[in-house]
């Protein structure tokens, strides 16, 4: 059972720019069925993740990757007109794993419609060196209110790695882990540290594991969406391999698909006749 990591890709900044960090907005009108995202980064090297979460925290309802221009900037929508719970939705633009580069904005849908919104948030700061980033970057994860996850898994693994960061750290925060098809696979619960960090490992050995597909990890502390997130792990024979965007993954399948075909055309081929 192998576990394809979804968006772990480090990303490369300049430790000498005048600003570092990533924004972003999200406008709609209200009863529209449209959301718009625009949004703008100092690195320009490494495709956006955007996901939207269901206000429960448990479904992923849309997912995009998007390329910044040679400006850093960049922009997607979503088609809220299938979103089937009421209430608010998080849409969270990630590039790779820094929290500097993670944005998290609310948005209202009801019956599958959009109220006004314009929301925007920026963690963009300024760094003239090395230091001064890394300084920064520590600022902006104190102030940052919520919670976030992230997964990290070595190839040939059976383990993943869940690393976290909340504002509150008096209240536990629980795991549970849902299968493709819906069902609970397990929930745990683990104490944040003084400083808000936290981690766990989940196995994904044994036969519930069975099943190929999507698998999500949610960590919670309460009803409230800020302290909700989530993210989500391919679960396909019991090995941990490593991630592949979509675009690299469907180049992958061809290729397999291709190999397998060229295969059986040469075993064909060198059967004797008679």
């Amino acid at each position: 059972m192998a576990v394809a990591l979804v968006s772990v890709t480090s990303v490369n900044q300049d430790v000498f720019a005048a600003q570092s960090g990533m924004s972003l907005t999200a406008t709609a009108v209200e009863g529209d069925n449209i959301i718009t995202i625009n949004g703008e980064t100092t690195s320009n090297i490494t495709d956006i993740t955007i996901r939207v979460i269901s206000p429960n925290g448990s479904n992923v309802v849309g997912v995009d990757q998007v390329t910044p221009n040679a400006n850093g900037e960049f922009s997607t929508e979503f088609n809220v007109s299938n979103w089937k719970q009421d209430g608010m939705y998080k849409i969270k633009a990630n590039q790779g794993t820094s929290l500097l580069y993670s944005i998290t904005l609310s948005v209202d849908v009801n019956s599958g419609m959009t109220a006004e919104t314009s929301t925007k948030d920026s963690s963009m700061v300024s760094s003239q060196t090395s230091g001064s980033l890394e300084k920064s970057s520590d600022e902006s994860m104190s102030k940052k209110q919520g919670l976030s996850i992230t997964a990290n898994a070595m190839e040939g693994s059976d383990t993943i790695g869940i690393i976290g960061h909340t504002s509150k750290t008096n209240e536990d925060v629980t795991f549970t882990v849902t299968a493709p098809n819906g069902n609970l696979m397990s929930v745990d619960q683990t104490s944040p540290e003084l400083n808000g960090d936290f981690a766990t490992d989940i196995s994904v050995g044994g036969s519930l594991w069975s099943q190929d597909g999507t698998y999500t990890v949610t960590a919670q502390q309460g009803k409230d969406s800020m302290f909700i997130d989530s993210v989500e792990v391919g679960i396909v024979d019991g090995l941990v391999v490593p991630e592949f965007g979509t675009i690299a993954a469907m180049i992958l399948a061809v290729a397999i698909i291709s190999i397998i075909a060229i295969s059986s055309k040469s075993r064909l081929s060198i059967v004797p006749r008679y």
